[in-house]
């Protein structure tokens, strides 16, 4: 494969995964600011993440507010899967509900023989368990290379970042 077809392969990669799990959802207007806000249960997010789940998702998404600004989940991961992700434009965080792993974060992403959605080459690998906080942000490569037995839940907030911000 040359370099090109490998960069084209890549971007269409990163372009899948900067459009899942958030974008899987239609974005909804903002709600105007004098709303009374979104709400949704824990009852019906908990009836949306298991019913992901039983279609054999990974990750299984529950959508907690999708919109052109931002993009809320909660989202399950019973294994390492997927391309690594790279957002263009959106700052993530991912606030751990339950559970661990391992996700490597920054480096490049680089395709391998065998591998043409690519892996992360570089980067920094760091263990999380409920409760902590990462915040990827935009341009940055993130991929979760090993989930713990019981599964990694995690809050995913993901918002635009203005073009020429501060990060």
């Amino acid at each position: 494969m040359s370099r090109p077809q490998v960069s084209v392969l890549i971007f269409a990669s990163s372009l899948l995964a900067m459009l899942s799990p958030a974008g899987a959802q239609q974005p909804s207007a903002r709600p105007a600011p004098d709303s009374p806000g979104i709400h949704v249960s824990s009852t019906q997010l908990a009836r949306d993440l298991r019913a992901a789940v039983a279609k054999h998702a990974d990750p299984a998404v529950a959508a907690i507010g999708v919109t052109d600004q931002y993009a809320i989940h909660e989202v399950h991961r019973s294994k390492a899967s997927g391309p690594p992700a790279i957002h263009h434009g959106w700052t993530e965080l991912h606030f751990i509900l339950s559970g661990g792993g391992t996700l490597l974060t920054g480096g490049k992403i680089e395709a391998q023989p065998g591998n043409p959605q690519g892996i992360i080459v570089g980067g920094t690998s760091q263990r999380v368990q409920k409760g902590d906080a990462v915040i990827i942000p935009p341009e940055t490569p993130h991929w979760y290379t090993k989930v713990d037995r019981g599964g990694l839940t995690y809050l995913e907030v993901r918002f635009a970042t203005p073009a020429g911000s501060a990060r």
